[in-house]
């Protein structure tokens, strides 16, 4: 019996590898296993090799495993890719058309099934990835039956006899594999799990849903990889709501409809990826400037242009810190978690109207597209605060004035009206403008303006800027991340926790403004500090630097091939240090 198994199903693109694991996923998370998910996939439709890997658990987990127990191969290609994370007990399943070989520097064991042949004889070599789940099944001693509901939820609309057809591939599957391997197939037992019912789900989903609990209710955007989902999960629920979702014909009018539809008084979203918030810059420097409350999501990705657009990066930290030209407030959170990301984005509306600026929720590509278990949201915590918005009437303003929009206050925030308000009439330019929003170019007035701007983010009320797991006083090694390198730093801290040093966490979730007085004490109080992100330059290590000080301390840990952390990898660099 085992209480953690690591799968991984692999094939060129559009072979159905995703719906395999997706379908041997959903299964066991119903039996209350708690899961983790992460695709390795290409920058095209169809071709070009693609991998499922998922890890399986009776505890909670948040990152990929080391190591393999057992890779479902439909090509020669996906062993050849991945069999060297096979630990020596590992079992490769392949398909038998392919005539599968074993590398010879593996003990891993190498079965042949006829994936293909089975599914054909049945109907259709479609099915193919059907008997590889029941093959599956004989390995891990699993019933069968575990999957009836979740093939008819996804074949279902396609009638019974399909639905029975593929129960009978993974069936056949099943007896194959436990018929032809008797007596020499190794079993790989999963301790049972505890039957709660839990969500299992991805980041961007999770981003979608926070969106719809903090009051979005449209959404503007343009189709890019990792973002589309949020896009995609909205269009079917916002309209639902009276909201309206719009796919633009690029991604300034994406940015600049939000924008507009914000300064209309609807709470707006747009989302994109690296490539796409570039061309969104100017904008945001438009929603800062003339101070319109805007909710902004990028999904990192591998960059820069297009680079690496279905793989991991940590590469857009500075530049949506830094990014515009000139220089407005902006507030940047960092969700770790896909729980983080679904309160996280709601709080992101609040923010951006108390605040009234732009507000970044900072995601990467591993968080928005791996899919995990996730206990029960809770929405009762998600509150809806408008801020200084104007609701109740206006007083007549003497000689026809305008309304003092960007009225000179002590904590930096203005009143707000929206279109039609009675004496709420304002001028909005994106020049430089006095209190009434009419274009200045006073010296006086300028300095007044922008002191005012910077003046609303001195002091941010966040939840949680540093989430902290420092059990010691005085550490050895203080570990640094943020995003969804929380599972993987959390995963290495116990191993070392069990070699003898003493390891404090610290998880950076608000970017910008930088948190450095919650992060200080920490980086003080350890001997040595480590910060481990998905970039070649070190990003959020220069940001610790640049706000928090002692360099001589702070060692950079960087990946930057597309891939995220593994345990071991960071587990081992920490160890480097002592």
């Amino acid at each position: 019996m085992i209480n953690q198994l690591s799968w991984k199903v692999g094939g060129q693109q559009g072979e159905g590898i995703e719906s395999t694991g997706e379908i041997f996923a959903i299964a066991l998370n119903r039996l209350g296993y708690y899961l983790y998910g992460y695709r390795h996939f290409s920058s095209r439709i169809k071709g070009g090799h693609t991998n499922n890997k998922i890890r399986v658990s009776t505890t909670q987990v948040r990152s990929i495993s080391d190591d393999l127990d057992i890779l479902v191969a439909f090509d020669q290609e996906t062993i050849d890719l991945n069999y060297k994370e096979l630990h020596s007990n590992g079992v490769i399943l392949a398909d038998a058309k392919f005539k599968p070989k074993k590398p010879e520097d593996t003990d891993a064991s190498l079965y042949a099934v006829p994936f293909t042949e089975i599914a054909t004889e049945l109907g259709t070599s479609l099915m193919k990835n059907m008997v590889a789940i029941g093959a599956t099944s004989a390995v891990l001693d699993l019933d069968i039956h575990v999957f009836e509901e979740v093939v008819r939820e996804i074949f279902g609309k396609k009638g019974d006899q399909v639905v029975a057809k593929n129960m009978e591939a993974i069936k056949a599957g099943y007896n194959y594999t436990q018929e032809k391997m008797d007596g020499d197939l190794p079993t790989m037992q999963l301790e049972k799990a505890d039957g709660k019912h839990r969500m299992f789900m991805i980041g961007n989903d999770a981003i979608a849903m926070g969106a719809l609990a903090g009051g979005c209710r449209f959404m503007a955007a343009y189709p890019i990889t990792p973002a589309s989902d949020i896009m995609e999960y909205l269009i079917k629920k916002l309209p639902a709501l009276g909201g309206a979702v719009i796919q633009t014909e690029d991604e300034i009018a994406a940015c600049t409809m939000a924008i507009g539809a914000s300064y209309g008084g609807v709470r707006a979203l747009t989302a994109s990826s690296g490539p796409g918030l570039s061309l969104k810059t100017e904008s945001i420097g438009l929603a800062g400037i003339t101070e319109v409350p805007l909710v902004i999501v990028d999904t990192q990705r591998g960059g820069p242009s297009t680079g690496l657009p279905t793989k991991q990066e940590h590469s857009d930290l500075m530049a949506m810190i830094y990014g515009t030209h000139g220089e407005i407030p902006k507030i940047v959170i960092a969700p770790s978690t896909v729980e983080e990301a679904f309160y996280d984005t709601a709080e992101a509306f609040n923010l951006a109207e108390e605040y009234q600026c732009p507000v970044i929720v900072l995601s990467d590509l591993q968080l928005s597209l791996g899919k995990q278990t996730v206990e029960p949201l809770d929405f009762s915590k998600v509150e809806i605060r408008r801020g200084k918005l104007v609701t109740e009437e206006l007083p007549e303003l003497p000689n026809k004035e305008y309304f003092k929009r960007y009225e000179v206050t002590e904590d930096g925030i203005s009143p707000r009206t929206i279109p039609g308000m009675k004496n709420g009439i304002h001028h909005v330019t994106g020049v430089e403008h006095a209190e009434t929003g009419k274009p200045s170019e006073s010296p006086v007035n300028r300095v007044q303006q922008m002191d005012k701007r910077f003046r609303k983010i001195e002091h941010i009320h966040f939840n949680t800027p540093v989430y902290k797991n420092a059990p010691h006083e005085e550490a050895d090694l203080l570990i640094v991340g943020f995003n969804s390198t929380r599972g993987v730093i959390e995963e290495a801290m116990g191993r070392l926790e069990k070699d003898g040093l003493k390891v404090n966490h610290a998880h950076v979730r608000l970017v910008h403004p930088f948190p450095a007085d919650e992060l200080r004490p920490l980086v003080q109080s350890a001997k040595k500090v480590i910060v481990i992100e998905n970039n070649a330059t070190g990003q959020l290590a220069d940001l610790i630097k640049m706000n928090v000080g002692y360099p001589e301390k702070i060692t950079k840990y960087v990946k930057y091939d597309g891939n995220p952390f593994l345990p071991h990898e960071v587990h081992s660099k920490c160890k480097e240090l002592f």
